[in-house]
């Protein structure tokens, strides 16, 4: 199931995409795509009334980020093997936490605004991670998969300069510049997804490859990653967790960084393809 949320920014209304590419409308389940709406069963509610034929279809235009502003954004920082060795560093012996100011997340064929007086701004694709459920102290990482409400195409955008340089030993201020976590388009709930392992991620600048990798690379799996994140802060449903990104993006030294006028593609297999254009601040 894909679920959606469509309309201006912060007036967007819930949606599931329907198998004939129809908008089906939510509201009379929920007013938004939120935290309560995936620890209430909510997906589920939805399946029901689709199998009912009780949802409207509804016109939409621009698409938003598939989940309501989310109450924290926890990234893994070198979690691709090929992407820790094109930087110069060793796989970590355990994952790598930062947060990321969740008002960064924005549709995703939302602009990039290009941070003022920066110059170093780089892509990267990455599997997000939705929580569906109370995640603390989880027994195993086979737990951790019954806690992920669904999964989303991410863009971890990064001001370099802000992130290794003047950053004062934490990334944050580097990855939370306004528009820096594009979403979506869709939430994919967990049974379109029977491995998180093994998709396949892709990202491209003005048409030209970028990154092409699986999330079999990963250092740490998503249910590890789950799992170990419990044991150090409590995860809330509607929380999102980007997962890493892999090997091609700009501080590699192998490509440019973002300018203006910029396009910007990413994508993961089964889970959709984003688009934005870099735009300055």
């Amino acid at each position: 199931m894909r679920l959606m949320r469509v309309g201006a920014p912060g007036s967007e209304i819930p949606v599931v995409l329907a198998p004939d590419g129809e908008y089906l409308d939510l509201r009379r389940l929920t007013p938004d795509i939120d935290g309560a709406f995936l620890a209430g069963d909510g997906p589920a509610r939805v399946r029901a009334a689709i199998a009912a034929g009780t949802l409207s279809p509804v016109r939409a235009g621009r698409i938003g980020a598939p989940i309501a502003r989310p109450g924290v954004v926890l990234c893994i920082g070198m979690n691709y093997a090929a992407h820790a060795a094109e930087t110069g560093a060793a796989p970590p012996p355990h994952p790598v936490m930062f947060y990321k100011a969740p008002n960064t997340v924005v549709g995703p064929y939302d602009e990039i605004l290009l941070p003022r007086g920066s110059s170093r701004t780089d892509w990267e694709v990455e599997l997000a991670v939705v929580i569906g459920r109370r995640a603390r102290y989880l027994d195993s990482p086979e737990q951790a998969l019954d806690h992920i409400a669904g999964y989303a195409v991410s863009n971890d955008l990064s001001e370099r300069e802000f992130q290794l340089e003047t950053s004062g030993g934490q990334w944050s201020k580097g990855k939370s510049c306004e528009s820096f976590n594009p979403l979506g388009p869709w939430l994919v709930t967990p049974d379109e997804v029977p491995d998180p392992q093994a998709l396949g991620l892709r990202s491209r600048v003005n048409g030209e490859p970028r990154q092409d990798s699986t999330t079999a690379d990963m250092i740490f799996s998503v249910a590890t990653l789950i799992h170990q994140l419990s044991q150090v802060t409590v995860l809330e449903p509607g929380d999102l967790v980007n997962t890493g990104t892999p090997e091609g993006v700009a501080v590699s030294g192998r490509f440019p960084y973002l300018g203006e006028g910029d396009v910007v593609e990413v994508e993961i297999e089964g889970l959709g393809r984003q688009c934005q254009k870099a735009v300055r601040a």
